[in-house]
């Protein structure tokens, strides 16, 4: 891995004030009217914040050379698509809630600007961890293979989300929650007290399905690139982007049958190289008698990139074609009806 870029806190605030101009841009045009959003409107955004990390990503690779960014790209490109198969949770966030659709596109950017909040947290802790304890890469390795083994054996068919659990069943006990909603509005009065809506209780749940998925997504891109900026940069555009994808797959996301296996593939391959590197960098005493383990070879960025590309390419494939084969077999028996009872 490439060593961290040298980055002046006066870069850090110019692109964290660069976000935050973003988000007041999404605030402003799209939040103006609440209003259901188009797939016109989402294909538009999701062009506009794909060029904006793109753009982003030729900065890194001018000023701080081709490694790096070949470590935002394909840390970019790996958050992107774990964010992805997070749109499967969101989905039934939103439909346990029945949230207004003129409301999900509001919900879904609070959510991710707390989670950008969270996961800012996360990375500012994972930096200086990975940083000062050699040990933390076996720590990461061992998430992202057990993640990867979860993800290939275990069926979604099988797992339920309750809207009441966690976090959110903590707020509903703490708190009084109307029955129904009062436009976008997160607390209203009434009869002289404070209540909470449950559009309170919805970005509350997004927020904290968010958290938990930090816990895959943050060890994942750090088996990319230990550089916290580009750490940063990466989830914040992979998390900007994301809701505008939800309004655009739909229910398209269904059809990507054969994603979570990808998923399984990505991470399992980067455990194996954190696990590589770990070897690398080792100073526990009961392996190789604390000392490094140089004759394993480590997995640069640029075929960390390949790899990933080409599994997502492979199942995205795969999926449509299934998907295309399935409808073709269900549209057929319904065609072949009408000329058996002609026949008959």
């Amino acid at each position: 891995m490439p060593p961290p870029m040298s980055v002046p806190a006066w870069l850090w605030a110019a692109t964290i004030a660069a976000l935050l101009g973003l988000i007041l841009l999404d605030l402003i045009i799209v939040n103006r009217r609440p209003h259901k959003v188009t797939i016109a409107e989402s294909a538009r955004w999701i062009a506009f914040y794909i060029g904006c990390a793109v753009a982003f990503g030729a900065g890194v690779w001018i000023f701080g050379g081709d490694d790096h960014a070949a470590s935002y790209i394909t840390g970019y490109i790996t958050e992107y698509t774990l964010s992805v198969d997070n749109l499967f949770i969101f989905m039934l966030i939103m439909a346990n809630f029945a949230v207004p659709a003129i409301h999900q596109h509001r919900v879904l950017l609070i959510g991710i600007m707390m989670a950008l909040v969270m996961r800012g947290i996360f990375i500012g802790v994972g930096a200086q961890a990975v940083q000062r304890f050699s040990w933390v890469f076996w720590l990461f390795g061992g998430i992202l293979i057990y993640t990867a083994w979860k993800f290939a054996f275990n069926s979604k068919d099988d797992e339920e989300y309750d809207p009441n659990g966690g976090v959110v069943r903590l707020v509903r006990r703490l708190f009084p929650v109307t029955d129904v909603y009062h436009g976008s509005r997160l607390t209203i009065k009434q009869d002289g007290r404070r209540l909470l809506t449950p559009m309170f209780i919805v970005i509350i749940a997004i927020g904290g399905a968010d958290l938990v998925f930090a816990v895959d997504s943050i060890p994942a891109i750090f088996g990319i690139t230990q550089d916290a900026y580009l750490v940063f940069a990466a989830n914040a555009f992979a998390l900007m982007g994301l809701r505008q994808l939800y309004f655009l797959l739909g229910g398209l996301v269904e059809k990507l049958v054969y994603l979570t296996y990808g998923l399984a593939v990505i991470l399992g391959f980067i455990g194996v190289k954190l696990v590589l590197h770990a070897l690398h960098e080792n100073e526990l005493p009961f392996i190789n008698g604390g000392e490094h383990v140089t004759w394993v070879p480590e997995i640069n960025n640029w075929i960390s990139l390949a790899v990933i590309v080409t599994v997502l390419t492979v199942t995205t494939v795969a999926s449509l074609l299934k998907s295309r084969r399935d409808t073709r077999q269900a549209v057929e028996p319904s065609v072949s009806e009408p000329a058996d009872e002609a026949r008959n």
